[in-house]
């Protein structure tokens, strides 16, 4: 079934992909190859750092297990019905929609392929997001049923990975960067999230998690490596409280990796760097699949 997936869509489908949000310039997908490596703080903190930059800006939650986005940008009122359709709800100068809007917080959400295809598919037609430079996706982790609906839905200008430094880093990359290439969407870099830990007493550095597992990933498959945040508590702060760091803090280091990041992701983005790194990966890719093929 996965490689049913794989090559160039058709033309009927590309048509389909180019009218369901007419007015986004740019859809970018946030993923992760497992849980737990904060991919929704970055999804959160690099939307933000993108609309202070005077971008407009949408943040769609298509986590729908574990929708977490309207407590992390601090939006508690529900969106808006306007001419049938669902106006999304705006923090921090983005335009965001959840299904964590729509269920109730103590209810689990027990939904096959089919109901996750169509939930993603409304948050994307009945949603009037209207003429943005940026729609980042807060995809949930792994290689399932929200990234093949995705890359059926709409044209998907590329995908940032984050991960954590450890060594097992470069298999989960790998994992999900494959599952992209297999739908034809070229990766846009790596971001490694909890870095490091720098000590509020005394200023030393630690590396918990191991030391640049995130950078040796982005080398070894010749992708962009787009930059580091540390682990902080003030982080987890602003995502519990609504109030993310680069806004919370502007000025911190933290805030201001989060601030680099969006810049690299938009001058991929603008200045057409995409396609070539989509050759890279491809290339990469036939190296790693040959001992699998010749098994």
């Amino acid at each position: 079934m996965a490689e049913e997936q794989s090559g160039a869509p058709h033309q009927d489908e590309a048509a389909a992909k180019q009218n369901i949000i007419p007015g986004v310039k740019h859809v970018v997908a946030i993923s992760s190859g497992k849980g737990g490596v904060g991919k929704s703080t970055v999804s959160v903190n690099l939307a933000v750092a993108l609309a202070l930059t005077g971008a407009k800006v949408g943040l769609l939650d298509a986590d729908i297990y574990g929708p977490n986005i309207p407590m992390m940008m601090g939006v508690e009122k529900p969106p808006e019905q306007k001419d049938g359709k669902i106006a999304p709800a705006e923090s921090h100068g983005v335009k965001l929609i959840s299904m964590g809007f729509f269920v109730p917080e103590d209810t689990a959400v027990v939904w096959r392929g089919p109901m996750v295809h169509t939930a993603i598919q409304q948050l994307f037609r009945d949603v009037l997001w209207g003429e943005l430079d940026y729609l980042l996706i807060d995809l949930p982790p792994g290689t399932g049923d929200a990234q093949l609906t995705l890359t059926q839905l709409v044209p998907l200008s590329g995908a940032v990975t984050v991960t954590t430094p450890q060594e097992v880093a470069l298999h989960d990359v790998r994992k999900g960067m494959m599952m992209f290439q297999k739908v034809n969407v070229p990766l846009l870099g790596i971001v490694e999230n909890m870095s490091f830990f720098v000590c509020g007493h005394c200023g030393e550095r630690t590396e918990i998690f191991s030391h640049g597992g995130g950078e040796r990933a982005a080398e070894k498959l010749g992708i962009p490596f787009l930059g580091r945040v540390p682990i902080d508590p003030v982080i987890r702060a602003g995502g519990d409280t609504g109030n993310p760091i680069v806004v919370a803090k502007p000025e911190s280091p933290q805030a201001q990796a989060f601030r680099e990041i969006a810049a690299k992701l938009a001058a991929a983005l603008q200045t057409g760097g995409v396609s070539a790194t989509k050759s890279r990966i491809e290339s990469l890719l036939d190296k790693i699949k040959r001992p699998a093929t010749g098994r």
